[in-house]
């Protein structure tokens, strides 16, 4: 049978405030948000999930404090760190293994001659990477927004972070009563192990020294790479959730999927499994569910709604309406609203 989430899981997405200024009892309100909760056409019948991509990316450059800590202000039930690692084995929260689109390292003379040509799965790329430099050498870097007609007027100011650091982050949160989780996607794991190097036992490692599960910090583990996640599976009770590449990747790379053959607790599924391109549902979420699979939704934009969208809006509450679990969005404060009813 297939290993459900357990509730304290999603409790923080569960739960409501309840306001005791009112004659309403305490009980009573309770009462009234768990029946709320329960109304949801998702897996469990909690409301869905907010996670802030890459942080608040959309208003700051990704994998930021700055763009970490403004999620959570906006109301994120979680944040995603991307993870890869350096030469010194040190966690670092970057999308891509090269550097160039997010960081100031082409203004770095001292690192011309670092600039190398790998294959990807996309063909030959010269750029730097992440894995040939040091913590020392990434910590003279800032961050920069790679996306136009998005802000840069906080290029060149925030510093690249670790994993470490974001962990302090979630912890000071909760801490001070604000629990947020991390939603944490694991980077081309297979090229690490080509290379000699680990990324299963640094992440699981990383967060049981930080005490993460003693401070009730609520974890997913996602990849793209089925490999890296069975390894977490004998591993770790985490709930892993497996990400599907999207249209048209999938088929330039021949990868096909069958939810009948998932054995993670849930999907990362583009939003073209849900939707056709006039905007038309798909019968995904309702076939996943009916496996007992979470299915987690990339990526809404409020500047690049998906097409048959007239907006971001449009587009979150028609996967909140197909009962998706949870959805991937650079402007948390836009999700939050809709899902809310703000």
């Amino acid at each position: 049978m297939r290993k459900l989430i357990v509730a304290s899981v999603l409790v923080l997405s569960a739960c409501a405030s309840v306001d005791t200024t009112r004659n309403e009892p305490v009980a009573e309100a309770v009462a009234a948000a768990e029946q709320k909760a329960v109304s949801w056409n998702t897996l469990t019948g909690e409301r869905p999930i907010v996670i802030a991509h890459r942080g608040a990316s959309g208003l700051f450059p990704e994998h930021t404090m700055m763009a970490y800590k403004t999620a959570i202000a906006q109301g994120a039930d979680f944040i995603e760190p991307d993870l890869v690692m350096t030469s010194d084995g040190v966690l670092i929260a970057r999308h891509d293994l090269y550097l160039s689109a997010t960081t100031d390292i082409a203004d770095h003379p001292e690192f011309a001659d670092r600039k190398k040509v790998r294959a990807t799965p996309f063909g030959e790329q010269e750029d730097w990477w992440a894995d040939d430099f040091t913590i020392a050498e990434i910590r003279t870097l800032k961050a920069r927004q790679q996306f136009e007609g998005r802000s840069m007027d906080h290029n060149d100011q925030l510093a690249i972070v670790t994993f470490d650091e974001i962990m302090d982050l979630v912890l000071e949160e909760a801490a001070k009563g604000r629990t947020v989780g991390l939603h944490v996607e694991a980077k081309w794991p297979s090229h690490y192990t080509s290379i000699g190097k680990d990324l299963v036992d640094p992440i699981l490692d990383a967060m049981k020294a930080k005490g993460l599960k003693d401070a009730g910090i609520p974890v997913y583990i996602q990849c793209f790479e089925p490999p890296f996640l069975a390894d977490v599976a004998g591993k770790s009770e985490l709930p892993l959730i497996q990400n599907l590449v999207g249209a048209p990747y999938a088929g330039m790379m021949g990868l096909e999927y069958k939810l009948e053959d998932m054995t993670t607790q849930g999907v990362g599924a583009d939003v073209s499994y849900i939707f056709a391109k006039d905007g038309t549902r798909t019968d995904f979420v309702e076939r996943a569910h009916a496996l007992g699979l979470l299915v987690h939704v990339y990526t809404v934009r409020d500047d690049r709604p998906d097409p048959g969208f007239k907006d971001s809006k449009a587009e979150l509450q028609a996967l909140f309406d197909a009962g998706v679990d949870g959805v991937w969005v650079d402007f948390p404060a836009t999700a939050v609203a809709v899902r809310d009813g703000q």
